[in-house]
């Protein structure tokens, strides 16, 4: 039984490929308005939530730390040509802004504007969870379905100095816009 664990919790975490990023387990589960679910570390501990709340016109949803904190508002923008999401603190501060490019033959790509700090570009394939989120040539995080054996659940890997909240915030954003007839 405790090797059935060990085995467990090898899959689902990431390898460290060279010591320097932090890893999460995100959930793929469908997440709709009044649902919730968990983001995991590397140790399988809960340490953030992510909550649609009822109630919203607009698809609402709120990111939350374990005591139920909110660190972070994403919001639905309806009055805009491209699909945009906004990502807000919980005092109504403009933190970012994702935008999916009008035109991208090959690959999807994504643009997160950020109000402090220079705007990050999103490249790879989004809708299987297979993409790298990029301050210029400086990858701050990859995500990826490959870490898991699991069908509904995919990794993200966060290099040290990234901003964890944000950045995992942004992988909830363009979960929701890629799949938004779920």
């Amino acid at each position: 039984m405790e090797r059935r664990q060990d085995n467990r919790r090898e899959e689902r975490t990431p390898v460290d490929r060279n010591g320097s990023a932090r890893h999460y387990r995100m959930s793929q589960k469908l997440l709709s308005i009044g649902d919730d679910y968990w983001i995991e570390n590397e140790a399988g501990e809960r340490v953030f939530k992510v909550d649609g709340k009822e109630l919203h016109v607009r698809q609402t949803l709120f990111f939350e730390d374990v005591a139920g904190a909110e660190l972070l508002k994403i919001q639905e923008r309806l009055l805009h040509v491209k699909h945009t999401m906004e990502i807000e603190s919980p005092d109504g501060t403009h933190v970012a802004t994702v935008k999916k490019a009008f035109f991208t033959p090959f690959r999807e790509h994504w643009t997160v504007h950020r109000a402090a700090g220079p705007d990050l570009e999103v490249q790879g394939n989004i809708v299987d969870h297979e993409y790298a989120i990029a301050a210029g040539e400086h990858t701050l995080a990859t995500v990826s379905k490959k870490w898991f054996h699991l069908r509904d659940t995919y990794g993200v890997e966060v290099e040290l100095g990234g901003d964890d909240v944000l950045l995992l915030a942004i992988a909830v954003v363009l979960d929701q816009m890629a799949h938004t007839g779920r």
